[in-house]
Parts: structure tokens; sequence; C-alpha cells
């Protein structure tokens, strides 16, 4: 019964990487680099906002933290999101979430974090992350002012004040 549950946990791990075959990567490129575009990427998929309706302009961005989007994002974090990201730079599941807000735009957080799918099929930096953690990561279904209240909790765990 051991041998069956872990060969059965061992084909849901490597289905939830989703097929795609191997990832071609020239000798000396970097996986993680958004400057570089692909030649199967779609042509309107911009690297620095991600896919999705989120841009620089219709986040509602301030300057200092909103800080009970951050209270009411924390929230969220802990039901939706701890169980695979920790707020340090360490792995669990997914990819640790300290500094997330100095390496990626708003947009692209906003974007990622609202409707996952696309960007994993899109963007070479979240296909690289998925080669590293193996496991996609799915969609939590955050509304829009859900995912504006996380993306203000990760900018306080990034120590915006």
């Amino acid at each position: 019964m051991e041998k069956l549950l872990v060969t059965f946990i061992f084909f849901v791990m490597v289905s939830a990487c989703g097929g795609g075959g191997e990832a071609k990567e020239e000798k000396g490129s970097n996986p993680y680099s958004t400057a570089e575009k692909k030649s199967d990427e779609a042509p309107d998929y911009d690297p620095n906002r991600g896919h999705g309706k989120w841009t620089a302009q219709n986040i509602g961005m301030t300057d200092g933290l909103d800080v009970a989007k951050a209270e009411a994002g924390e929230k969220i974090v802990e039901v939706k999101c701890s169980s695979c990201h920790k707020l340090t730079e360490e792995r669990l599941v997914g990819p640790g979430w300290k500094g997330v807000t100095t390496r990626r735009k708003g947009e692209w957080i906003m974007n990622f974090i609202s409707n996952p799918d696309p960007m994993i099929e899109k963007d070479p930096v979240v296909q690289a992350q998925l080669e590293l953690c193996l496991v996609r990561m799915p969609n939590q279904n955050l509304s829009d002012s859900e995912a504006r209240e996380v993306y203000e909790f990760m900018r306080k765990n990034d120590g915006v004040k």
C-alpha cells in the first residue's frame, strides 16, 4: 500500500509540472533574463508587465504603504499563500518572497498572482522558477482587491513604510 501511495504522489508531482518538452538554453544565456525575447513568445507579451489587465496606471500605487491593505493582505497570505511561500528568501514549495517587490514591477506581480496560468506559459522567468520548484502555482482566484492587498503586504514585507 505504501508503494502505491508513493507512486501516486510521484505521478501527481510530475503531472503538476505540465508538459512542454525540454527547455533549450543557449550556452551563456541567462534563463532569468527578461531582456531577450524567445521566438515562440507571443509578440504582445511584455516581460516587464506580464500578461493580464494590470498596468502601472491601474494598480493604484501610492508612495507609502497602505497599512489597511497590507493588514488585509496578510490575512489572505496566511490562508492562501503561506503553505507554499516563506516571507524570507528561502524556498518552500514556491520561491521565498523577500525582495520580490524590488525585483519585479507591481503590475507583473499583480498579473501573476491574479491569473498565473498565462504567465506560466509565456514568461521565461516563471518558467525557470517552475524548473526549480517543480510545481505550478495554482490560481488562487483572488479578486482584484485581494490581489492588491496581497501585493501591498508584499511591499510591507520588503520594508516599504
